[in-house]
């Protein structure tokens, strides 16, 4: 239940992605990305559970076209779990980036979820990996704590955001 002066504790605000590749100048743009970062600033405070997800890749993640000899971005090809977007490098560890937008100020976040670490397999959802087995732990985290209701918000809203907002239902 929502009170006067915000969400109530059961609640949290996932932040998914909210990194510099995703955003004008990145490697995996949304058009008008950074357009986000101060509204997720300004919504932030009325939260007592912030949370962030940080896509996270290895040099030479199998996701990326570059791994993938004679391949573009963009294109599907077939991985062990399915149909997998093939993508431009981006946000890979340690990387400018894979940072958080620098305009980002969310100094009360208590969780920083990073997906996207393992070799072999992709992560759009903060819930569960590309295969659709790997959980990534943020289940039993909000469990853990009684969070029972999630708003969302971040980029990409077609990949990261959606697949998150699905598993988050399920």
């Amino acid at each position: 239940m929502t009170s006067m002066h915000g969400p109530g504790p059961e609640t949290a605000l996932l932040v998914v992605d909210p990194q510099n590749d995703f955003c004008p100048g990145g490697a995996l743009a949304v058009p008008g990305g950074h357009e986000v970062i101060p509204l997720i600033n300004r919504i932030a405070p009325r939260f007592r559970h912030v949370l962030l997800t940080q896509d996270w890749h290895p040099p030479g993640h199998a996701s990326f076209a570059s791994s993938h000899p004679g391949r573009q971005p963009f294109e599907t090809v077939d991985f062990p779990y399915g149909p997998q977007t093939l993508w431009p490098e981006h946000c890979v560890q340690g990387t400018p980036g894979a940072d958080f937008h620098p305009d980002l100020a969310l100094p009360g976040a208590v969780l920083t979820l990073r997906k996207g670490f393992h070799q072999d397999i992709d992560s759009y959802s903060a819930f569960l990996e590309n295969d659709r087995r790997t959980p990534t732990g943020l289940a039993g985290y909000l469990r853990e704590r009684g969070i029972r209701r999630l708003v969302l918000t971040g980029l990409a809203l077609d990949y990261c955001v959606h697949y998150s907002a699905m598993d988050g239902r399920a």
